[in-house]
C-alpha cells in the first residue's frame, strides 16, 4: 500500500474538529445504541450502562446541537422524550464501524507498543488517563 502524505493545511482544522466531537468517550456508544431507532434517555442509559445522568444529558446535547441525533418531546404526564439518529447520524455508522474495526484489529499492536514504551522509560508518567490498560507504573500504585 503507498503512504498517503497531505501538506497540513487549514482544511484540517475542521478534520480535527468533528474527530474531537465523535471521538468523545461515550459519542460512539450512544450512536451504536442509537442505529436500532429512537430511544428515550432512561433506555440509552441503561444499555450504555456507566454512564452518569450529566454527562449523557451533556453529550446527547452535543450530538443534537451538531446535527447528528433529534430530540423530540411529546407532552404527556410525564413528558416522553425519545431520541432518534439524523440522516448525518446514520451516515456516521460507517465510518465508525470502519474505525472500530481498525481499533480491534490493532488494539494489541497498541498495547505491546504501550508496553515496550514504560520498559523503555520506567519513569514515565502518562500525560492523559490510560485507556486500554494502566501502565506498569499505574498498576503497580
Amino acid at each position: 500500500m503507498k503512504p498517503i502524505h497531505h501538506e497540513i493545511t487549514n482544511d484540517c482544522r475542521p478534520v480535527g474538529e468533528i474527530l474531537n466531537q465523535i471521538g468523545g468517550k461515550w459519542t460512539v456508544l450512544i450512536i451504536n445504541v442509537l442505529s436500532g431507532g429512537p430511544m428515550r434517555f432512561s433506555e440509552i442509559k441503561r444499555q450504555i450502562g456507566g454512564i452518569s445522568q450529566k454527562v449523557l444529558t451533556a453529550t446527547l446535547r452535543d450530538l443534537e446541537m451538531d446535527g447528528f441525533l433529534t430530540r423530540t418531546v411529546t407532552p404527556s404526564i410525564p413528558p416522553h422524550v425519545d431520541y432518534e439518529l439524523t440522516e448525518l447520524g446514520q451516515d456516521l455508522q460507517g465510518p465508525l464501524h470502519v474505525l472500530g474495526q481498525w481499533a480491534l484489529n490493532n488494539r494489541p499492536k497498541v498495547l505491546e507498543a504501550r508496553g515496550r514504551y514504560f520498559a523503555a522509560h520506567p519513569d514515565a508518567v502518562p500525560q492523559r488517563k490510560p485507556r486500554l490498560a494502566p501502565s506498569p507504573r499505574a498498576a503497580a500504585e
